[in-house]
């Protein structure tokens, strides 16, 4: 698969995303530097995580008017994958290409630690070869990553199956404690309703690696990978 990693002022995981996808998954991949509008020849977008434009405003607000993102968005309408991770998962809500906001961690803090996330769906190309319940570990780090959506909106959000990682505890329950940021329905990772874009919190390019400590991030570019172009 041919990999576009977008880089915008304040990106701080974009060489993370380029070295998993290119030397440890073999992949081709290319940055795509925020002012740039040439997006031909890419199966699938990531944007990195990190703090795009110093977090002002709000995370993601004044990325999400980079000209690049207008490429961005006729790409995912147009059924390319695009892979949003933390900062990336925020822009990707401010662009309106998922439902729902991001707001101050509940705790006012921001954390950095392990966290375990339930895959709740192995029908998307970021998971068709999870198995759903399957349990990973996999790094936060992040300050606004507690996921708000109204009643109405997350009721449609679950009954179509677009929750694709909830934070859990080792063992797959849902608990309060595993909960690192104050998520409505403990929510990590969703898809848009055609499941080709996906925005998670949790890092999965600092894990897929076991020098890291752990391959468990590897398993959603393996997928992907795994997947061709198709959907």
């Amino acid at each position: 698969m041919r990999f576009g990693i977008v880089v915008f002022p304040g990106s701080n995981c974009d060489h993370d995303a380029y070295h998993v996808v290119k030397h440890v998954m073999g992949q081709e991949a290319r940055f795509v530097w925020h002012k740039d509008r040439d997006l031909s020849g890419l199966d699938c977008v990531i944007l990195p995580g990190g703090f795009s434009y110093g977090d002002y405003l709000r995370s993601g607000a004044i990325a999400r008017f980079s000209p690049v993102m207008e490429e961005v968005v006729k790409f995912a309408r147009a059924g390319g994958k695009v892979l949003g991770i933390c900062n990336g998962f925020q822009i990707l809500l401010e662009a309106g290409l998922l439902p729902g906001a991001m707001r101050r961690n509940a705790s006012l803090k921001f954390v950095c630690r392990d966290v375990y996330l339930r895959t709740e769906t192995s029908d998307t190309p970021f998971t068709r070869s999870i198995e759903k319940g399957t349990v990973l570990r996999i790094p936060v780090a992040h300050a606004e990553g507690n996921y708000f959506l109204d009643d109405e909106g997350l009721a449609r959000l679950e009954g179509n199956g677009q929750v694709v990682f909830r934070y859990v505890d080792a063992t797959g329950r849902q608990t309060p404690g595993a909960n690192p940021n104050g998520s409505r329905n403990d929510i990590a990772g969703i898809v848009n309703e055609g499941r080709n874009v996906l925005g998670m919190m949790p890092h999965p390019e600092r894990l897929a690696e076991s020098v890291l400590g752990g391959e468990d991030g590897r398993r959603i570019f393996e997928a992907l990978i795994g997947g061709g172009i198709g959907r």
